[in-house]
């Protein structure tokens, strides 16, 4: 799941959102890239959710601290921080299992 949000959300942020607001208005770039923040926006928005939905899940059963669940969680609003908040948190469920 951390890795659909955190495609999703560098498509929409490297991608759709300078289309959008840099390229000349009323052009065809302008356009894909409104297509593209509308369309890979609503997606990384409902799946950012299953995403919160999951991680909260994950940490009961792993029983994580708060703060890393936190900021677990938060890594999906910043661009790449979702693969490192991911590689993280599976380590930590494996040093949790091995114990």
């Amino acid at each position: 799941m951390a890795w659909t949000v955190g495609v999703l959300l560098i498509v929409l942020v490297f991608v759709g959102v300078p289309l959008k607001y840099l390229a000349t208005p009323g052009s065809g770039l302008q356009h894909v890239g409104d297509l593209v923040s509308m369309y890979v926006g609503i997606a990384h928005g409902w799946l950012f959710m299953v995403y919160l939905v999951t991680a909260a899940i994950l940490a009961r059963a792993a029983r994580w601290r708060p703060l890393f669940t936190i900021t677990t969680m938060l890594a999906g609003l910043i661009p790449v921080f979702t693969f490192l908040a991911e590689r993280r948190a599976t380590h930590a469920v494996h040093r949790a299992a091995e114990l």
